[in-house]
């Protein structure tokens, strides 16, 4: 094939070089705009696992990075006084202008031509492309093929708020990854330093934009910047100076980082490779890593046999899905580095541990595996916190809410079950939670216990009022007297979503004709068309379902359930109130958020005043209509929790969505936890998150980040009600109580679970 390269970075020299290693007749050219020796980076950071894969792929190019690395395996993070450093992270770095020659070196033995200072103009894209059978874009972040082909790549350029400008330093970062907070009188600015060959390291600072404009960095020259940068991290720097290589840039060489994400990577035959296609933050160090195994992907996708057409669908289907693993670990870091001042007054251990896992690429039991004295440290900080003195994972800690003392973090999720008849719970739900009490979980939700039966999303749905007692009460005193669990009743009414059929039979669609009943909401739009439109509330409609709240909190404190929750969220009755999507009315109760939130808030201290003092009472919230501007953001959701904190709410149940059909959620594996990390750090109350979480480690790393405290499993619990056990045993955790009649299962689980641990090593 005859192939034109765009750009003479790691991605299209290490592509020139996978080629030619693959068939040697190949006539490869690459165009770089620079000199040979130019570069605008400090160092390259590359794992253990990239550098295998390139083992494999080039044994020559290799060994010649390997004999340039500066190697290290700790990660220090500093902040004002403190100190913490991990251990076992296996990373190496490497200067990016020794890459970039290394690279040069090898391509030229390989016979591949490279033309240096070549100003590519558009004109000049469309040449080549013509008279090559290959193009491939390696031309950067700022990608002029992807600009100029905007309509078949369909790029989006994502600018991130932080700024950040890329340093050097003679001063030595060679024990440890070092991460540096420092506290000014503008606010905090970082820096991210790891050392790169004998004599230098990398040094990048960062900061959010506040700081950023209160320090004037943006009206700076470049040494002015500099000097600033060296008065801030002065006892750090040890008497060298900071340096830069981006003098050819005018002003202060601060940029912010364009997260790049195109739809299509390849059209005709052109193709774009590393940066030109994704980008991943530089606070994963996966830019080289992800274009230079993107080379080596196309090269062998181009090697296959197939039709070239076929070949790059093939690259790109396989390869977008790596890469967006990469990049989306990438967009967690960036955001976790973008929203900082929340976690900067952790404790220092957790703050540590947050760095460490905020990219979700490393998990709890992954940090046993590179530091388990440390992690272990960890662990037993996070049980002190819970007023023990146990070594016991994360969710297994205690956990307290007013008088309510719950033995450790798990929670099996409300989930709609739609066995009632006519609003009398059964046998089944007698059963249901009375076998996840027995799982080992420290709480049982129930599923939303209506107020009334016109409260009710659809006929299968229980109630809670005197009629009701007999059963829940049934359930408690067996749950009380058998396990250790607690339990808490979810209290709501479905308002617009009433009067649908059950999930099995068409979830949210409408009951036959004749068998609908009336329902109520905030405004009159009925959940979609075809549902029953909905009365608009009036002050008499509210008095009644005030009412009907209150006799729905004092029938759980009857029939002893251990907590309450006030149902405010997916759109049901009090959140179609909150939300500006359901409530259009132009009285005190719609408009502001404010307004919006006047009716929630009644009934919230109708329950309150029902309810004991000694016993905790949750709120559930929306925390993201999923609608953008138009509904409740996460911005918002702040507020809200503010709002029921202020009223006495003693944590908040953090979820997202179900408000209108028309809603456009972005799921993923956690997708929850972010809203509920906000909420507990900026309104300073406990939170609880369901959303995808299925593992122990997800619990695990939730908990000891300090992203929430209490963790529900939705899912995991219909498919294991002895999710919490069975979680032990996988764990090793042998302090978890089983109930007495299943203690020889007991003992077989943890014997079958350490000889399968035996044979695997």
């Amino acid at each position: 094939m005859k192939i034109a390269v765009l750009g003479g970075g790691p991605a299209g020299l290490y592509f020139a070089i996978s080629m030619k290693l693959r068939d040697e007749n190949h006539q490869i050219t690459v165009y770089e705009r620079n000199r040979a020796d130019d570069t605008f980076g400090w160092g390259v950071v590359l794992s253990d696992e990239t550098m295998s894969n390139f083992e494999g792929n080039d044994p020559v190019t290799n060994q010649m990075i390997r004999g340039s690395f500066a190697y290290w395996d700790d990660i220090k993070v500093v902040r004002g006084d403190e100190a913490m450093t991990s251990s076992g992270h296996g990373f190496c770095g490497i200067g990016r202008k020794k890459m970039l020659l290394l690279l040069q070196e090898r391509a030229r033995a390989l016979g591949v031509e490279t033309v240096f200072e070549t100003e590519i103009t558009p004109e000049r894209i469309e040449e080549l492309k013509n008279s090559n059978d290959l193009l491939v874009a390696a031309d950067g972040l700022n990608s002029r093929t992807r600009s100029i082909y905007a309509d078949k790549f369909q790029p989006e350029i994502d600018m991130r708020r932080n700024h950040f400008v890329w340093l050097g330093t003679h001063q030595k970062f060679d024990d440890a990854f070092t991460f540096i907070f420092e506290k000014t009188e503008h606010g905090w600015v970082w820096a991210h330093a790891y050392q790169f060959d004998d004599d230098t390291a990398t040094f990048i600072v960062e900061c959010g934009p506040e700081t950023y404009e209160a320090f004037g960095f943006a009206n700076l020259n470049q040494q002015e910047s500099i000097a600033l940068c060296e008065r801030i991290f002065e006892k750090h720097l040890g008497g060298h100076s900071l340096m830069t290589n981006a003098n050819h840039i005018r002003g202060s060489a601060w940029i912010r980082f364009p997260r790049v994400t195109c739809e299509n990577w390849h059209f005709d035959n052109v193709v774009l490779l590393g940066d030109a296609s994704a980008t991943a933050h530089f606070s994963i160090g996966s830019g080289s890593k992800l274009g230079m195994e993107s080379a080596i992907a196309l090269a062998n996708e181009l090697h296959s046999g197939k039709p070239l057409a076929e070949a790059l669908d093939s690259y790109q289907e396989d390869r977008k899905l790596q890469v967006l693993r990469v990049t989306s670990a990438a967009r967690n870091s960036t955001e976790w580095f973008e929203e900082i001042d929340r976690y900067l007054d952790l404790d220092m251990m957790q703050f540590n541990y947050a760095l460490l896992t905020r990219s979700q690429r490393i998990s709890h039991e992954n940090l046993r595996l590179r530091d388990p004295e440390w992690l272990a440290s960890a662990e037993a900080w996070f049980q002190s916190q819970s007023g023990t003195n146990s070594n016991r994972r994360p969710m297994f800690a205690p956990f307290k809410l007013r008088n309510l003392t719950l033995t450790n973090r798990v929670v099996v999720s409300p989930m709609a079950q739609y066995k009632a008849k006519d609003g009398m719970p059964t046998d089944w739900h007698f059963s249901h939670y009375a076998e996840r009490a027995k799982g080992g979980a420290g709480l049982i939700f129930t599923e939303m216990l209506c107020v009334s039966l016109e409260g009710r999303i659809t006929p299968g749905c229980p109630c809670i009022g005197p009629e009701q007692v007999p059963a829940w009460t049934r359930l408690t005193d067996f749950v009380h007297a058998e396990t250790e669990a607690k339990l808490c009743a979810q209290i709501g009414h479905a308002g617009r979503k009433g009067s649908t059929r059950l999930a099995w039979d068409g979830i949210d669609q409408p009951l036959p004709h004749g068998e609908t009943w009336p329902l109520i909401s905030a405004s009159a739009i009925p959940l979609a068309d075809g549902n029953v439109v909905p009365k608009e509330m009036d002050r008499a409609d509210m008095d009644m379902v005030k009412e009907q709240f209150s006799r729905g909190v004092k029938a759980a404190l009857d029939a002893n359930f251990d907590m309450i929750e006030m149902h405010a969220a997916h759109g049901y009755l009090l959140a179609s109130f909150i939300s500006p999507i359901t409530n259009t009315r132009s009285d005190e109760y719609g408009g502001s958020l404010e307004n919006r939130m006047r009716f929630p808030l009644e009934v919230f201290e109708a329950m309150r005043e029902a309810w004991p003092e000694d016993r905790p009472m949750t709120v559930r919230i929306s925390a993201h209509d999923w609608m953008g501007e138009d509904g409740v953001t996460p911005d918002e959701a702040v507020k809200i929790a503010a709002l029921f904190k202020q009223a006495g709410a003693d944590a908040i149940n953090v979820s997202s969505g179900q408000t209108d059909k028309r809603e456009q959620p972005v799921y993923g594996r956690m997708f929850q936890v972010p809203f509920a990390d906000r909420v507990r750090q900026e309104v300073g109350l406990p939170t609880l998150v369901a959303g995808n979480i299925y593992e122990p480690d997800h619990v695990n790393s939730i908990l000891m980040a300090g992203r929430a405290d209490l963790v529900l499993l939705a899912r995991p619990h219909l498919t294991d009600p002895y999710w919490t056990m069975h979680a032990a045993v996988e764990l090793g955790d042998q302090e978890q109580v089983w109930p007495k009649p299943y203690e020889s299962a007991r003992r077989q689980a943890y014997t079958l679970a350490e000889r399968a641990q035996a044979m695997a090593i």
